[in-house]
């Protein structure tokens, strides 16, 4: 009888192929199974962990508190330099200033009453023209050093607050130089404000033309002066505009030239982030600007010869500083450059008005212009 083959053995006939059975083996499971011992360390690891997030939660929900708006007390005493640093006051005592010369400058005697009044309400609509430009900023200072520790962006004072502020420095300040100095200014004053909250705070982010409104804001102070002062927007006005107007692009070229990366990460568009060798070509073109408004001076019968003669050392200087700026394109150049526009600016201004012809001059000056026509109209007459 035929033994039965096993079914593991291999068979091999004659003139047939060759085939071969394997043994098919059970899998093995990936993971051995867990002896009692490792079975209770693993219960202990959960309850451990289950103690380590019971412990954690309070902490998350504590930090999840934190971020919520918390009333802040504010105390009196702090609150003059909170509104100090709201309002700008370095940068609003630079426009007083700049008011003052121009009304300093304006070709009449000089009125104590009118210059303190136009100096207070020109300060106080400095004043709420920077409280608003950083009520709108708070979300873009916060990103940036040179910024970062405002009053609003700390959250040491609220914005509702800040808002009521610039509203009683607004107000009482286009108020006094309207109707205590004359309707003229008290308009220029309005104008700067929106100019300076509605045109240039929003352009900052948007176009680089904004460092031409920007300048427009700054050139309109010394004319405010010489209107408190005249009443009237003549000549001398515009050039005391056109030499601040020139004066503050080197002046802040050269500064924003070092905060590029704090103006980039604010998202702000200026010009030394984007178009660097335009900023620099703009700073050398208006140093060289001030040479010429300064020689203009005595054509208009605002200064004597001296002025121009006694300023050019003066601008060439920074001239020099401008084109080692628009040169270089380096840190060095852009802060000799700045730290020379803040001395220039007051020294230039000085000069200025210690070469001012005096209204007696020009007084005398008319006299004698109304006589000889006076006596060419009388030889004329039969």
């Amino acid at each position: 009888s035929d033994s039965v083959a096993s079914p593991f053995r291999e068979l091999q006939q004659l003139d047939q192929e060759k085939k071969v059975i394997h043994k098919i083996r059970p899998i093995s499971p990936v993971h051995q199974p867990l002896s009692e011992t490792s079975i209770r360390n693993e219960v202990r690891e959960m309850k451990s962990a289950a103690e380590t997030e019971d412990s954690v939660t309070p902490v998350r929900a504590e930090s999840k508190e934190d971020r919520q708006w918390k009333e802040m007390k504010l105390q009196l005493n702090d609150l003059p330099g909170i509104l100090a640093r709201l309002s700008k006051i370095k940068l609003t005592a630079l426009v007083v200033s700049t008011a003052s010369a121009g009304f300093a400058m304006a070709p009449i005697p000089f009125d104590l009453t009118c210059f303190l009044i136009a100096s207070l309400g020109t300060g106080l609509a400095s004043c709420a023209a920077n409280s608003i430009n950083q009520f709108f900023e708070v979300p873009f200072d916060s990103n940036m050093n040179r910024t970062k520790n405002r009053p609003l962006v700390r959250g040491q004072i609220s914005p509702l607050l800040a808002v009521c502020f610039a509203a009683s420095c607004g107000v009482p300040g286009i108020a006094l130089l309207t109707l205590g100095v004359n309707p003229l200014t008290g308009a220029l004053g309005a104008f700067n404000i929106f100019l300076y909250t509605c045109c240039y705070t929003p352009m900052k982010r948007m176009s680089i033309a904004n460092t031409w409104v920007g300048a427009v804001v700054g050139a309109i102070p010394p004319v405010m002066g010489w209107t408190a002062a005249t009443g009237s927007l003549d000549a001398g006005a515009l050039l005391l505009g056109g030499i601040l107007y020139s004066w503050q692009f080197p002046h802040f070229n050269a500064l924003s030239w070092g905060l590029r990366e704090d103006y980039s990460r604010g998202g702000y568009c200026m010009m030394s982030v984007t178009h660097p060798g335009l900023c620099r070509r703009v700073a050398l073109r208006h140093c060289l600007a001030l040479i010429g408004l300064s020689a203009v001076a005595p054509l208009l019968d605002i200064t004597t010869w001296t002025f121009p003669i006694i300023s050019l050392p003066i601008n060439l200087y920074i001239s020099y500083l401008g084109f080692r700026f628009y040169r270089d394109a380096d840190r060095s150049s852009s802060r000799k450059l700045f730290f020379c526009s803040l001395w220039h600016l007051p020294l230039l201004l000085l000069v200025m008005f210690t070469c001012k012809k005096s209204f007696l001059e020009k007084e005398d000056k008319g006299d004698l212009l109304g006589e000889s026509h006076r006596r060419a109209m009388e030889i004329r007459l039969p």
